[in-house]
């Protein structure tokens, strides 16, 4: 009788002291504020951009792509950044910078001013996407990591549902209201997750190094789940960049309609980790991962082939879905390729986060040339987003009889 209560409180989770928590709120506020409004915010704009003569269209395109750089440049120096100014304060200054950026882009001076801050904005995405997880999770109790990191993604669907619910409001008052309307949610999200970030960069303990043969046999592997998260960025762009457009312009529903379009897209993100965590619980990371790649394959040539109403919804909510949904999945399954090594998983965890921010600015800037210059082609954008997705998923179904994994 004595072994019990001990027996009840072993499985009890360990729950999340306040500072856990305050610190989980904060990496929430730095996916929303970064990469759910930095990025995401922008697309539900580009009409409004257009309509005001303050760019041409495919000076709009160009400068959406000018964060998916920031994002690559932002996915390399994180780390750096961290090193020289520890992770709390990095997070801030990165924090600032993107708050920065809404106000500066409210004053349109020129292509270059908003390219720099668009590009600024980036940087600050990018960064955050390395840091958030690596600063956190340390202070975390290993049970309750899982809950943690789908909260942090969560920001991601927030963001995204904000910039389309609150930004037609905005523009009743104007562009430039918009953006100083964004700048100043950011500004609040930013002092909120001010002292959330943990204040010490505490270690994160190395599990047991795997056999020699094993780390040999999970690099092929590795390297095609790069290429395919490479590829699934390929895939995401267009509808990133375009998809608001496209239904506003290219299907001439107008900017509310395509802002009502971008707020479902929206609330598909926020469930959208939440579902894809539940599957690979079920099937385990490798099936969930192939079964997203198909599925967003269909969803991207669905917009390319057809512009009646119901496939534009089912695409809009497939791809709101994953485009979040697909970060815990490949970081799922990394983890699955590499079992026992946290040191080789968090660098597997910045190789593919770089290779998804290279592939994501290329395919900003190439969508971008081929808009401009093939009279504004929705359908050929859509399309090369599609056969990027089915090349992965082809490569996903090659390479599974090499691999045991």
């Amino acid at each position: 009788m004595s072994a019990q209560p001990s027996t009840l409180r072993a499985r009890v989770p360990e729950r999340l002291d306040a500072s856990a928590l305050f610190a989980t709120l904060a990496g929430l506020c730095g996916s929303f504020v970064a990469i759910g409004l930095a990025r995401f915010a922008y697309t539900p704009l580009i009409p409004a951009l257009i309509q005001a003569h303050w760019f041409t269209a495919s000076q709009a395109v160009t400068l959406g792509a000018a964060n998916f750089a920031g994002y690559l440049l932002g996915a390399l120096l994180g780390r750096p950044i961290a090193h020289a100014l520890t992770n709390r304060h990095a997070l801030r200054v990165l924090m600032a910078t993107a708050t920065l950026a809404f106000f500066a882009c409210a004053f349109p001076l020129s292509v270059t001013w908003f390219f720099v801050w668009r590009l600024a904005s980036g940087v600050a995405g990018g960064a955050i996407m390395v840091l958030v997880a690596t600063s956190i999770l340390p202070h975390v109790p290993p049970a309750r990591r899982g809950f943690v990191s789908g909260m942090i993604f969560l920001g991601l669907g927030l963001g995204i549902a904000a910039s389309g619910t609150v930004i037609p409001a905005l523009l009743h008052d104007g562009l430039r209201a918009a953006w100083i309307g964004l700048g100043a949610l950011a500004l609040l999200l930013t002092a909120i997750s001010w002292f959330g970030w943990p204040a010490s960069d505490a270690p994160v303990a190395a599990a047991p190094a795997q056999t020699a043969g094993h780390a040999v046999a999970a690099q092929t592997p590795l390297r095609v789940l790069y290429a395919q998260y490479a590829a699934n960025a390929l895939g995401l762009v267009p509808a990133m960049i375009l998809l608001v457009d496209y239904v506003a312009r290219g299907l001439g529903r107008g900017a509310s309609t395509g802002a009502h379009v971008w707020v479902l897209y929206g609330m598909a993100a926020i469930a959208g980790p939440i579902l894809c965590g539940q599957l690979a619980d079920r099937i385990g990371f490798k099936l969930a991962w192939r079964f997203a790649l198909l599925i967003q394959a269909v969803a991207v040539a669905l917009l390319a082939l057809s512009n009646h109403t119901a496939a534009v919804l089912i695409a809009t909510l497939i791809l709101g879905a994953l485009t979040p949904g697909v970060v815990p999945l490949a970081l799922g399954r990394i983890h699955e390729l590499v079992p026992h090594d946290h040191l080789e998983q968090r660098a597997a965890w910045s190789r593919a986060t770089t290779a998804f921010a290279l592939f994501q600015a290329l395919g900003g800037y190439g969508y971008s040339f081929l808009f401009s210059h093939t009279h504004e082609n929705y359908a050929l954008i859509f399309a090369c987003g599609a056969v990027a997705l089915s090349l992965a998923f082809v490569a996903d179904l090659a390479t599974s009889r090499l691999s045991k994994q």
